[in-house]
């Protein structure tokens, strides 16, 4: 997500893809979809962007107008913490015509179903509201970063409470419970795709040509996958993927489906 990425960075390919041209209106969309880097011009739909207050945004609607359909923005982490950009912010975005969507970044210090509580008293989810949870090291404190068995709780609350699951983003190391490159990090257990963890929609966080799936999402293979972060505002990675018009920079994600499968699975 958008604080956390030295990690992550250190997996990127390094090898950077430029843009393709916009393609032409379509006559289904009131604007046009942009499109995805040409190696993975084939592998989903890159219209989705995730955001956080560290994150200028000057206009939503020219974040819609450039193609983009839907926000996912940070709302609350651990137990106490919330976002203080994620309420102002929902209004903008949805009367620009996004798709609204929160994510909690979940910490070890607290119970899973304490956070999820949280999580939902800020997020405040209605019916077209793409809730997920943020599971991965915690760089700032490693010794607080969520253990599965808090994340499965948290899982298991959210859906109790909202009637859906929500998405999980994690990358495909942590999820298997291997130890992450330069920091020997891991989750200390494999997410088994007897996990609820595992019903979950996959948002997979991997900066190579195409991402590695964990085991536990091998038969249902991912759904949002975060291709490039926003980590260098100055020296965007993959050819300025990180760029959306309106913001100062964000995470870009695609979509495993077309415009209207992605309007179905944001209410799902």
């Amino acid at each position: 997500m958008i604080s956390r990425r030295t990690i992550l960075s250190g997996l990127a390919a390094t090898t950077a893809a430029a843009c393709t041209p916009q393609q032409p209106v379509s006559t289904a969309m009131p604007y046009p979809i942009a499109p995805p880097p040409p190696d993975r011009a084939m592998l989903g739909l890159d219209a989705v962007i995730d955001l956080s207050r560290s994150v200028t945004v000057t206009d939503f609607r020219a974040v819609r107008r450039s193609g983009m359909l839907g926000v996912v923005h940070k709302a609350t982490e651990g137990g106490d913490y919330l976002d203080t950009a994620y309420a102002g912010r929902r209004p903008q975005a949805e009367a620009a015509g996004l798709l609204w969507g929160a994510y909690h970044f979940g910490t070890g210090q607290t119970s899973g179903a304490r956070q999820a509580a949280y999580f939902l008293s800020v997020a405040r989810p209605g019916p077209r509201t793409l809730l997920a949870l943020d599971l991965e090291a915690n760089e700032n404190n490693p010794s607080n970063s969520m253990r599965l068995d808090q994340a499965e709780e948290f899982v298991q609350a959210v859906a109790t409470a909202s009637g859906r699951l929500p998405v999980v983003y994690v990358h495909p190391t942590w999820a298997n419970g291997d130890p992450l490159p330069n920091s020997n990090l891991s989750l200390g257990a494999r997410i088994t795709p007897d996990s609820i963890v595992a019903r979950c929609g996959l948002w997979i966080a991997d900066y190579h040509d195409s991402p590695e799936i964990p085991v536990a999402w091998e038969q249902t293979g991912w759904r949002l996958w975060q291709y490039a972060g926003d980590e260098s505002v100055g020296k965007p990675a993959y050819g300025q993927t990180n760029i959306v018009q309106g913001v100062s920079h964000c995470d870009r994600n695609l979509f495993n489906g077309g415009a209207s499968e992605l309007q179905r699975f944001w209410g799902a």
